[in-house]
């Protein structure tokens, strides 16, 4: 019985690729130094695998930004304003079209579908021109070969990258992606045909497209598609690979009858109607790959169930036919619990890390094959029972207080408009108030000190008097900007999540659990096992420190319910909106001891809520009703004078823009600028808008500066549909991985355009 994984994740058990990015972009080590990094983690990953047994091995899974920018560059589609000049592409076009550099803004970051990955988003239009301009992905068929392993390459399939694409600027919104599918088929007809010549037998096209709602236009793409590449494919097995969500019937309909596909991968842990589509109705002579280890979640496959969902499918497409695997890339996991000494042993046994579902996904395809490891099913089982009946998961009286919730929609009682009135009366902010979103730069000295703490190398009244020196310097530095609302920047925490995790009962965290975010960015995220609660004020201290620095209001920095959930591993024994609601009630806690406290200004990020809204149109309303009921949950107890922010950055937020003005927030910071202010288009198109509202007016992810005309620039965009009495000016995020010698200039030219553009306005009237 055959074993096969998605995908596996890049970073390495040590971050050794961020470390490696980071020092390149810098300029502190060479790209031949990068190279050496990324072969030696390539040749690690293959060897790891191929020693646990695993038949289907991917390669060109690694990527030194992400999958869908490598696709880009496979096919020339490098947008004009990078001076591409032609020839394979290097590091320097490559990351310009990731990061911007000095004279030019990176292309569009935004959300891979629900996770909290995110991808570059290609520019196409009518003119681009496609053309063969990286082989990375013969290259790395040809390394892993020459180390003796024989492995899958993997493509971003043609119509999951055109319908992930997005119109250049310039050219028309509603310009068909999908027509350009007969100019890059060519460009994949050679990969293939390289593929080929290099010995490859099989080849992996990813297309998660799939699971959306396809309307009949798309799901012939995907038949048009492959049949063009029917003859290029000959001789080779062909895996078109699915994840995240359930196949609809029609779109399992059309991939099942594409002649030139040899097997479909799908995604039987969030897809268990795909699996009733399976028994209903599979080829014959296809082979299926059963994504039966969750690739998404940390928690240790319940192997007697897997087994047992694979033997009803083993009777249905043959013995020789059938395939386990991994439900997506385990990308989304961390890399390997060996690493994690300091761990709780009761909640390790309930866990698997991406080294651990290889040998999940290779002990199950040896079961099935009839060399069932039975110690190994045995202590999976023990640790099973373990979880279910563990004293620490439960706590009745937050069981009980959650489920009070039902019955009331939980909204402040007063309208925004008459909360603002009251709010401005106690603020007394000028026009096109300047705020930035909460974090300042974490430079290596504050990471130190962190780190020290932690380690219980200095003490805490040393840490502390460190951290206030911190935020005494962020705090001076926007009096001196003459910022209007202040931050204290941030500079105890590390994660957004997980230092809110760190306070709160039900949470577990690791020490090297790191999953990539973007580029070298990684997060760590906290492991919520059991039900959740507040014992402490958990912000009160620095929040309070840092408004006794300043007359000036000083936001209470806070993560909302939803971001928490999301950007966790969440317990998967109950629904993840009792656990939402449950967090929710621990935030409320904190919210109303910040305003006890003094503190004025209170913001609630809410930066994930997008990313949690399901695949599938149908399932879209639950979502957001609990999701945003779980926000105004923080805040429905608290005086109309309190005002109450929240962040939201790189998702799409126009579909859901209804469900954001429900949040009933008093101000909403939101990520507009490197999205090229494609949110500005909700209000040219009619949405009424009455709270506070700052779209970002510059990218902080780029380390380029823009100059105060750019930002007056958006600004004016912004008024052009936005009431200057509810308009704020503030970058798209928080600047903890920006230097101070990029976030002065940039915040400089921010505040000068947010002055210059009051003086025209007052002017005018």
């Amino acid at each position: 019985m055959a074993s096969h994984i998605v995908g596996y994740p890049r970073m390495g058990p040590k971050r050794e690729l961020k470390f490696a990015l980071e020092s390149f972009w810098d300029g502190k080590s060479s790209a031949e130094d990068l190279e050496k990094v990324a072969t030696d983690l390539r040749a690690s990953i293959w060897k790891q695998m191929a020693d646990a047994g695993i038949k289907y091995i991917p390669s060109n899974t690694f990527s030194y930004y992400d999958q869908v920018l490598d696709t880009t560059a496979m096919l020339g589609a490098v947008p004009e304003r990078y001076s591409w000049t032609g020839g394979e592409i290097g590091f320097d076009t490559y990351f310009s079209m990731a990061r911007g550099n000095a004279t030019v803004p990176a292309m569009e970051m935004t959300k891979w579908f629900d996770t909290n990955y995110h991808f570059i988003v290609p520019e196409l239009g009518p003119n681009t021109k496609f053309t063969y301009a990286s082989h990375k992905a013969v290259n790395e068929y040809k390394e892993a070969k020459a180390l003796g392993v024989d492995t899958v390459p993997v493509l971003v399939g043609p119509v999951s990258y055109l319908l992930l694409s997005k119109p250049a600027k310039g050219v028309e919104k509603g310009f068909p992606l999908l027509s350009l599918l007969s100019s890059i088929l060519p460009v994949y007809k050679e990969v293939i045909a390289e593929l080929k010549a290099a010995g490859a037998s099989w080849i992996q096209f990813d297309e998660p497209t799939l699971v959306l709602d396809l309307d009949a236009q798309k799901l012939a793409a995907f038949s048009a598609a492959y049949t063009e590449l029917e003859s290029a494919l000959s001789g080779l097995n062909v895996l078109v690979e699915t994840y995240f969500a359930d196949v609809p019937a029609e779109s399992f309909k059309t991939l099942t009858s594409l002649s030139s596909v040899t097997a479909y991968g799908f995604d039987l842990v969030r897809g268990t109607q795909t699996l009733e589509l399976v028994k209903s109705g599979f080829p014959a002579g296809k082979y299926l790959f059963a994504g039966v280890v969750d690739g998404r979640n940390i928690w240790a496959d319940d192997l007697a169930s897997s087994l047992s969902t694979l033997q009803s499918l083993e009777a249905i497409v043959g013995k020789d036919k059938l395939v386990v695997s991994t439900s997506c890339s385990l990308m989304h996991t961390a890399v390997d619990l060996v690493n994690e000494t300091k761990l709780d042993s009761e909640i390790k046994s309930w866990l698997a890390f991406a080294a651990q579902k290889v040998v999940e996904v290779d002990a199950l395809a040896k079961a099935l094959a009839g060399q069932k490891d039975e110690a190994y099913f045995a202590a999976n089982a023990a640790a099973q029972a373990s979880r279910k009946s563990s004293p620490r998961v439960t706590n009745e009286e937050v069981q009980k207080a959650a489920n009070a919730l039902r019955g009331s929609d939980h909204r402040r009682a007063t309208n925004v408009s008459a909360r603002l009135d009251a709010q401005q009366k106690k603020l007394n902010l000028p026009v096109l108030p300047t705020t930035t979103i909460g974090s300042f730069p974490q430079t290596v000295e504050l990471r130190r000190v962190r780190r020290e703490y932690k380690a219980k190398k200095i003490s805490e009244e040393e840490y502390i008097t460190a951290i206030k020196e911190e935020i005494s310097k962020v705090v001076k530095l926007q009096e001196e900007l003459d910022i209007d609302v202040l931050v204290h920047g941030e500079p105890e925490r590390n994660d957004m999540v997980e230092y809110f995790g760190e306070q709160l009962s039900g949470f577990a965290f690791t020490a090297n659990g790191w999953v990539q975010s973007y580029g070298s960015r990684c997060v760590k995220p906290p492991i919520i096992y059991g039900d959740v609660s507040r014992p402490n004020p958990m912000t009160v201290f620095w929040s309070t420190t840092a408004q006794s620095m300043t007359s000036r209001p000083m936001k209470g920095m806070l993560t909302g319910p939803v971001t928490i959930l999301n950007w966790s591993f969440v317990r998967n024994d109950q629904p993840r909106f009792e656990t939402c609601y449950q967090i929710a009630l621990a935030i409320k806690k904190e919210v109303e001891d910040l305003e006890a406290a003094g503190i004025q200004v209170i913001q609630i990020d809410e930066a994930a809520l997008r990313e949690g809204l399901p695949l599938r149109k149908a399932e879209h309303a639950f979502y957001l009703d609990w999701a945003v009921h779980s926000f105004r949950i923080t805040n429905c107890e608290i005086k109309d004078t309190t005002q109450i922010h929240t962040h939201m950055c790189y998702s799409n937020f126009n579909d859901i823009i209804h469900s954001i003005i429900n949040m009933d927030a008093d101000v909403i910071t939101i990520e507009n600028s490197r999205s090229d202010e494609k949110l500005l288009s909700v209000f040219r198109e009619g949405v009424k808008y009455g709270a506070g509202i700052g779209p970002g007016v510059y990218d902080i992810h780029s380390p380029r500066i823009p100059n105060t005309e750019e930002i007056a620039d958006r600004i004016n965009k912004m008024l052009a549909v936005l009431d200057t009495n509810i308009l704020w000016v503030n970058p798209d995020c928080g600047l903890k991985t920006r230097k101070y010698t990029e976030v002065k200039p940039a915040l400089t030219n921010m505040v000068s355009a947010a002055k210059l553009i009051r003086t025209q306005l007052a002017s005018a009237k």
